[in-house]
């Protein structure tokens, strides 16, 4: 029988680290914020996009729905979020932050940018390689799921 080095396995190897990042990330806005990692998840879409639906939130997130809406609830019960019923579809609800969310989101971005480069700067030279493997990797994963 073959064995599989797990180790040495991309899927896991790539699992791992983007846990470990995500883990290390949290330390940016936890302790400051004391947000979940989907809390932050959240946070950061509707900081981005200014509005969305809870499913659109999980799927560009990849997160379950469940953890989208455990998060969403959060957030509502701190008053950083808001709902409203969207007009297109009265079945789904349309988030976007509060003035408070809002605030919480331009403390924390300064701070992910500055992990990011802290990152990015300890990759040195392999650093524009990397992102360019990531986007492939991205492109290649999507061209796969539109089949």
């Amino acid at each position: 029988m073959t064995k599989l080095d797990l180790e040495a396995f991309l899927p896991y190897r790539l699992n791992r680290i983007g846990s470990a990042i995500s883990q290390e990330f949290r330390s940016v806005y936890g302790p400051h914020h004391d947000l979940t990692i989907p809390e932050w998840r959240v946070l950061a879409t509707l900081g981005q996009f200014d509005e969305m639906g809870a499913k659109a939130i999980g799927r560009h997130s990849s997160m379950h729905k469940t953890k989208v809406s455990r998060a969403v609830r959060a957030l509502e019960e701190r008053r950083w979020l808001k709902r409203r019923e969207s007009e297109a579809d009265r079945r789904e609800e349309v988030l976007t932050l509060t003035s408070l969310g809002r605030r919480a989101y331009a403390d924390i971005v300064p701070r992910a940018l500055a992990f990011e480069k802290r990152i990015m700067s300890a990759l040195e030279s392999q650093a524009a390689p990397f992102m360019s493997a990531l986007q492939r990797l991205e492109e290649i994963l999507e061209a796969k799921r539109e089949v």
